[in-house]
């Protein structure tokens, strides 16, 4: 709404002058509402400031949006209709409800390529960046009317499946897989690795078991097929923990029979050539070839993700194609998108790129102690939660389903809060604080509001506007306004800490909104306009959490 209003007085401005851009900002707090600084201007025009104000004045004046236009101290000063703004808004946004700032249907698709564990191994911290910044993604883009492909791009290909097939034949039994798939998967993959140092024989083996694997072996594959089986139904345990969906599992075994389609097109394009026995793809200055296949005949992760790329076009047709993948992948995103190029393709493909999770200044592993399987973080966080909560409401009755919320959301919150290049640090016990930049804050709030609102019913028609024209109200109220552009920016950045970041704004401007005016006051029309105020707020707030993968609550 307040962002409309700056583009209207941009027009009209732009409509009588010849200036590119007009520069308007939000004006010092008690001068007014918006400002323009006209020194530029004034050269510009080879005017006096005195002279383009009055100029500018008599355009901007005329706005019905436009209470009054001063000049004070070189900046041209607006104050808005706050009243008739303000009003409209929230009438808007208690009719709209979470469809506030959802945009229509652009009939356009985007595929988002997230999370991606690999299979017989314990999904663990460092997934979860990749996990729940594509989740938010998926939610963010929907809400600005993308249809979203998530494709959970599995590894479940390569010769470490080799490795795993000898070492179960060898030291494993199906008893001790069928009771803990996963840990016992990785005991025996560990156990490969250790035994291996002292027998090199044991390598030789692998690659072999892998290679009838390729060739069909039906032992291999039905091994296989039950490793894959296990970790699924294990990974599906962590995802609907999390809240987290996807529209396909096609992963690295999927392309096996579509590579050689690849080398044909690349060959028919002259795009390869022989470098040391191995095909490559020669790419400009600025960075190294693109492998294409070994010198032994083996494809490589280039080749697959090519056809996996040209898979995911003509069955998606996606405008768009996201992979949600760490900082060290770039090189290997920048070689992508130069071989679709060179093939002729014109896709925009986008690297969403995020630092490792840090614990203690270190980079987490599945060996680096208790909290490196994800599992054990969540199960720490759910129990923490729910003693914070007993010690602060020991009454609540739904505990269980409130300590889920909490603290897996304060998990997620953690990790959308900061720009998402940056390495995060992981202290479980700062991130289910109730206070500070946590994912508890923000759910508290919204139950602060919940309990303000219990019992009250809210009726547009009885409200008192006129006390919108106070600061205190149309701070907060220009908060709210913010929530659409927002959601637009953090799109457009790939960013969800863009919401993270307004959402703790917003509550905290509710917080020092509520410490300065009661909302249930005896007057009914102010208190109707205080209602319809942090209703709206509460509905932004609610939504938001929605886009970052959290529950909103009633209670805590």
């Amino acid at each position: 709404m307040i962002e409309q209003v700056k583009n209207k007085i941009k027009e009209a401005i732009k409509n009588n002058y010849s200036i590119e851009e007009v520069i308007l900002q939000d004006a010092k707090k008690d001068t007014a509402d918006l400002a323009i600084p006209l020194f530029g201007y004034a050269k510009e025009l080879n005017l006096k400031m005195p002279e383009i104000f009055e100029q500018l004045k008599t355009i901007i004046e005329k706005l019905p949006e436009v209470a009054e236009v001063t000049f004070l101290n070189g900046f041209l000063n607006i104050n808005l209709e706050r009243e008739v703004l303000t009003k409209n808004l929230l009438i808007e946004i208690f009719n709209l409800k979470n469809e506030y700032g959802t945009k229509k249907s652009n009939n356009e698709t985007v595929v988002m390529d997230y999370s991606s564990p690999n299979i017989a191994k314990n999904f663990s911290v460092g997934h979860l960046r990749s996990t729940m910044i594509g989740n938010s993604l998926k939610l963010i883009y929907q809400k600005n009317g993308y249809k979203v492909v998530g494709i959970n791009y599995l590894g479940d290909w390569g010769t470490q499946f080799g490795k795993m097939i000898v070492a179960y034949k060898k030291w494993g039994s199906k008893e001790e897989v069928l009771k803990n798939p996963i840990n016992e998967l990785q005991r025996l993959y560990v156990l490969f690795h250790e035994k291996a140092k002292d027998d090199e024989t044991l390598e030789d083996e692998a690659r072999h078991a892998f290679l009838m694997l390729e060739q069909g072996n039906e032992e291999m594959l039905e091994l296989w097929r039950w490793f894959k089986d296990e970790s699924l139904k294990e990974f599906t345990v962590m995802y609907d923990l999390l809240g987290v969906s996807f529209d396909s599992y096609a992963g690295e075994s999927f392309y096996n029979d579509k590579m050689d389609a690849v080398v044909k097109e690349l060959e028919d394009k002259n795009l390869v050539k022989l470098s040391d026995g191995a095909l490559i793809v020669d790419l400009d200055e600025t960075m190294p070839p693109a492998l294409i296949k070994r010198s032994d005949g083996g494809t490589l992760y280039m080749t697959r993700d090519i056809a996996a790329l040209l898979y995911r076009y003509h069955t998606y047709h996606f405008s768009k194609i996201i992979y949600i993948v760490g900082n060290e992948q770039k090189l290997h995103f920048q070689q992508l998108s130069k071989v679709a190029q060179k093939m002729g393709y014109d896709f925009d493909i986008t690297h969403v790129n995020f630092g490792l999770v840090l614990l203690d200044g270190k980079k987490l592993s599945t060996r680096s102690g208790a909290f490196a399987k994800l599992s054990d973080v969540m199960t720490q966080a759910i129990s923490d939660a729910k003693n914070a909560i007993t010690e602060k409401n020991p009454s609540l009755e739904n505990k269980d389903e409130v300590a889920h919320a909490v603290g897996v959301g304060a998990v997620i919150f953690n990790d959308l809060k900061n720009e998402r290049h940056l390495d995060m640090e992981f202290n479980l016990a700062n991130m289910l604080k109730f206070e500070g930049q946590t994912g508890p804050y923000l759910q508290y709030s919204g139950v602060r509001i919940h309990s303000i609102l219990k019992n009250q019913e809210i009726n547009t028609a009885e409200i008192d506007s006129s006390v919108y024209n106070q600061d205190h109200y149309f701070e907060l109220l220009k908060l709210v306004a913010q929530f659409p552009l927002t959601i637009e920016r953090a799109m457009q950045n790939n960013a969800p800490n863009v919401i993270s970041r307004y959402l703790l704004s917003l509550c905290q401007g509710f917080n020092q909104f509520y410490a300065k005016q009661r909302v249930i006051v005896p007057e009914e029309g102010i208190k109707q306009a205080n209602l319809l105020l942090v209703n709206a707020v509460l509905t932004i707030i609610e939504e938001g959490l929605r886009l970052l993968g959290m529950k909103a609550l009633k209670e805590m």
